[in-house]
């Protein structure tokens, strides 16, 4: 990537846009209108990303088809509904730097978490712990535990969780591959996530599966804040498993339906335990109604029930998107956006505020988390009010993304000068 020297006038986010080849992206999604009717500054595609404009085509002709042909619409509609999550598999594939066969677009993100658990959770007398990151969103803290406490174990033994240094908002990834080497025979699984919600920190999802597997571990990534944010390889990182939702940087919709991951290496472990539904069963004897479940082969063979079809056209209309722009494109993109934002608050030099996300590059997506430890959520939501959209984390972070699909240049330039102004 060419170097890109920030400059703090004006005149070089307008030249910035003007010769941004992502650009008309920005004009395919819905902005978030002011009081006043203007387009606001929206830096929460983090949270919940905006509307595709085509979202409602795609939801239209599905409302239309199930009008037209009821049930029939399972066979006969435009995009028949029985095989109409397979519309997404490739696209979620190379999004997440998977084989088609290892995906499967299903159920919500927390589903799919304790779904996985269930057939790769599977602790011994031995080796019963479970690895998170002391940080980790709530809701994963939350099904971790319950899986422990189902098994009949206790979370204060079981339950081991990465915290950064004193004194430090993030964990060295030298800190959790020592923990691994130290631990690793007693840890069972490592489910951490790809991008830490509150610091916007990547940790080295490579380095951490090798170490894990190398102590015996199996290796699960919660991909909430990495799906759309930033390149993935999990086929050849090789994590046993991932768990994703599709309604942040996907773009999908409130509750969009979300995603899994299951390593090839898995893909006909019939042995292993799993709920079953009769949606993953084999789909060529599928209708025949019979008592025994028989799994597909990889991912597929995890599902539950025939898939929510209104969700999912709703999430087509982004993933053609990202598909026609490219994610590397979108990544450098994003680099520069998020560098662009550091280098202007940068130039305020302000006690009131620090940054918490790592510098480098490599080390974070597209958030930065803004620590403001003195009347932060009354500066946050007096910003909102102005039509400046970003997010507050108790106890005091104020998040804020620039989202390459749809955020500008001029975007970070206006964000910064009314975070600025609100500041003093």
């Amino acid at each position: 990537m060419t170097r890109t020297t920030f400059h703090v006038g004006e005149s070089f986010p307008v030249a910035m846009d003007g010769r941004d080849p992502l650009a008309h992206f920005r004009e395919r999604f819905y902005i978030p209108k002011t009081k006043q009717g203007e387009d606001s500054i929206y830096m929460c595609g983090h949270s919940l990303g905006l509307q595709p404009k085509t979202a409602g085509s795609y939801i239209d002709q599905a409302l239309q088809d199930w009008a037209q042909l009821g049930v029939e619409g399972h066979f006969h509609a435009k995009n028949p509904w029985m095989p109409y999550h397979r519309l997404l598999r490739q696209q979620t594939a190379d999004l997440v730097g998977a084989q088609a066969s290892e995906v499967v677009v299903m159920n919500s993100l927390t589903v799919n978490l304790h779904l996985m658990m269930v057939s790769f959770y599977r602790p011994t007398a031995q080796r019963h712990k479970i690895l998170v990151e002391c940080g980790a969103f709530p809701s994963d803290q939350y099904a971790v535990k319950s899986q422990i406490l189902f098994h009949g174990l206790d979370p204060a033994s079981s339950l081991l969780e990465l915290a950064p240094r004193e004194g430090e908002s993030c964990i060295r990834d030298e800190d959790i591959e020592s923990l691994i080497d130290r631990e690793g025979n007693s840890i069972a699984l490592i489910m951490l996530g790809g991008v830490n919600y509150a610091t916007g920190q990547v940790f080295d999802m490579a380095g951490i599966t090798r170490a894990g597997q190398c102590k015996g571990c199996v290796v699960g990534l919660d991909l909430a804040h990495a799906a759309g944010n930033i390149p993935l390889r999990l086929h050849d990182w090789g994590a046993d498993f991932a768990v994703w939702c599709s309604y942040k940087y996907l773009n999908g919709g409130p509750g969009c339906v979300g995603g899994c991951f299951v390593h090839e290496r898995h893909a006909r472990s019939w042995e292993r335990p799993r709920f079953a539904g009769w949606w993953g069963h084999n789909e060529k004897t599928r209708f025949q109604m019979g008592p025994d479940f028989h799994p597909m082969d990889g991912a597929e063979g995890w599902q539950l029930s025939n898939p929510p079809i209104l969700a999912l056209a709703a999430l087509r209309a982004s993933m053609e998107t990202f598909s026609e722009a490219g994610l590397e494109r979108l990544r450098a993109k994003s680099v520069l956006l998020t560098g662009y934002m550091e280098f202007l608050l940068g130039q305020e030099l302000s006690a009131k505020f620090s940054i918490i996300t790592p510098r480098e590059q490599e080390r974070r997506g597209a958030q930065l988390s803004i620590r403001l430890p003195r009347d932060g959520r009354k500066l946050c939501d007096r910003l909102t009010a102005e039509g400046l959209i970003g997010d507050w984390r108790e106890p005091d972070t104020f998040r804020v993304a620039a989202v390459p699909l749809y955020n500008s240049y001029q975007d970070v330039y206006r964000f910064v000068r009314y975070f600025s102004a609100a500041l003093s």
